[in-house]
């Protein structure tokens, strides 16, 4: 286990992140698992195309497609309901600081690329296959910038299925260098 590595408690004994989760889905076939991690915010699409294709053994497009779906299972239901339940949450004061602390500094942070570059920037952001980017941190932002669903959905979709074929690439180069090892 790398010092990088996400890590719980398991029946006393300290596990990677990933072999929890795969031990919770191995009664489940692989495509679906795939897709079930693919959905998943701390591993997206970044994490099931890797575990599809070294762990799954699945082919490529298989691993890519699963992966691509199953990140962008939760993309509807976040842009659409993510204002109203921030609406409802607001009434309560320390939700009201919380969101207006969270606008605030997103937009001081990053308003000036996304009012320059707008949906393209959303792509660009959600493509990026680092932590921290991804289909649900492309929910939150296309939200606190206010892109209404008509143009966040096909921003976030053309991120994720960049983010797939760079993961997809990498991962593949990675096998190949393995096999020659």
């Amino acid at each position: 286990m790398s010092a990088g590595t996400l890590c719980i408690i398991r029946k006393g004994i300290l596990v990677s992140l990933e072999a929890f989760v795969l031990e919770l889905l191995s009664s489940f076939p692989h495509w679906l698992a795939t897709m079930i991690i693919g959905a998943v915010p701390i591993f997206e699409l970044r994490g099931a195309i890797p575990i599809a294709l070294w762990t799954y053994q699945m082919d490529p497009i298989s691993a890519y497609v699963f992966a691509v779906l199953g990140n962008m299972i939760p993309v509807v239901p976040l842009l659409l309901y993510l204002d109203p339940v921030s609406k409802y949450l607001r009434r309560y004061t320390i939700f009201d600081k919380f969101f207006s602390w969270l606008f605030e500094r997103t937009h001081r942070n990053h308003s000036e690329r996304f009012e320059k570059y707008g949906t393209l920037a959303l792509t660009l952001f959600v493509a990026v296959p680092l932590p921290v980017t991804g289909a649900w941190t492309g929910c939150a932002a296309a939200f606190v910038f206010g892109i209404n669903f008509r143009h966040a959905m096909p921003a976030i979709l053309a991120g994720v299925l960049i983010a797939g074929l760079i993961v997809s690439a990498v991962t593949l180069t990675g096998i190949s260098l393995l096999g020659l090892v």
